[in-house]
């Protein structure tokens, strides 16, 4: 019996009812964060799944986008479907070309396999590096497909804040641009010139192909909505770097069942991290278009007049 089998309770993470934000996205914004799990008949869950989450497939998902007031998605492949990628391919395949991609692969994945994978929408791999959900991250393995990656491709790290400094030699070896998942998980309570958030700018200091996702308030800020610390640390990372991030829901909020976000909430964080139409745009459209659709000049929105 596997793992996945043990488990009977199957968890709900996300909202039943978001609320419609009071912040509306610019034309074209994209939620460059999100998931879908399974669905389960279809889509099984993998062996090495560290949570069993009911079904919220691609349905769920674009009509949470369309009520939020988003034009796209990029689907993060969910840890709990391993490197299997069918359940995310089939949403992007679903998106009628308003999705895209990133994929979770074994290090030993076939050239014609990655290839596959960018037919369907993918445009990167995510390396995860937190141990309460994968039991094993080699490095080296990581790099070898980093090498072999599509043109154009990129690689997601997500890590926590205190093995920062530990990874600094694998990040300043992978050959392709890296987005960084939730800004490395800091401690937003410190503030914007705590330690972490130090640590964090020395990294986007490193090399100019740094993005980060100023994302999930409701994972780093433990006094809860409306997410005040989140807010203050994280609005002037945006402002200094504002050609290099991305931003996302994180629906379905994997592994949130105790403390589920309103995703209308989260959408109203933006203005608050990036108060102008211009910083708007950057963040939800100009910079995720490029990361993600550079091959579809024609999907382009240009900025707001200034």
């Amino acid at each position: 019996m596997t793992k996945v089998e043990k488990m009977t309770d199957r968890i709900i993470s996300w909202h039943a009812n978001p609320s419609k934000p009071k912040f509306t996205p610019p034309p074209g914004a994209v939620d460059a964060h999100c998931h879908v799990f399974g669905p389960m008949a279809q889509f099984p869950f993998s062996a090495k799944a560290k949570y069993l989450p009911e079904d919220a497939g691609p349905e769920m998902l674009f009509s949470l986008r369309d009520h939020l007031g988003f034009d796209k998605n990029v689907i993060v492949q969910a840890s709990c479907h391993g490197t299997d990628n069918s359940a995310t391919l089939h949403a992007i395949a679903a998106s009628n070309g308003k999705a895209r991609g990133v994929a979770v692969v074994d290090p030993a994945i076939p050239e014609e396999d990655l290839l596959m994978l960018h037919d369907g929408g993918m445009r990167g791999i995510r390396f995860n590096f937190l141990k309460r959900l994968v039991d094993d991250a080699p490095k080296d393995k990581f790099l070898e497909v980093a090498r072999r990656l599509p043109a154009g491709w990129h690689v997601v790290i997500y890590f926590e804040a205190d093995i920062l400094e530990d990874l600094r030699p694998f990040m300043d070896a992978i050959p392709v641009p890296i987005v960084i998942d939730h800004m490395g998980r800091p401690d937003v309570t410190q503030g914007p010139d705590g330690a972490d958030m130090k640590a964090f700018r020395r990294l986007l200091e490193s090399r100019p192909d740094i993005h980060f996702k100023p994302t999930c308030p409701d994972r780093l800020d433990g006094t809860g909505d409306p997410w005040n610390a989140f807010a203050e640390a994280v609005a002037p990372l945006v402002a200094d770097y504002s050609d290099r991030c991305i931003w996302g829901t994180d629906w379905p909020h994997p592994n949130m069942q105790d403390k589920i976000p309103d995703d209308g909430h989260l959408v109203d964080m933006i203005p608050r991290i990036a108060p102008t139409a211009e910083l708007q745009h950057k963040l939800l459209v100009a910079n995720p278009m490029r990361l993600y659709w550079a091959d579809s000049e024609g999907d382009a929105v240009p900025p707001p007049a200034s």
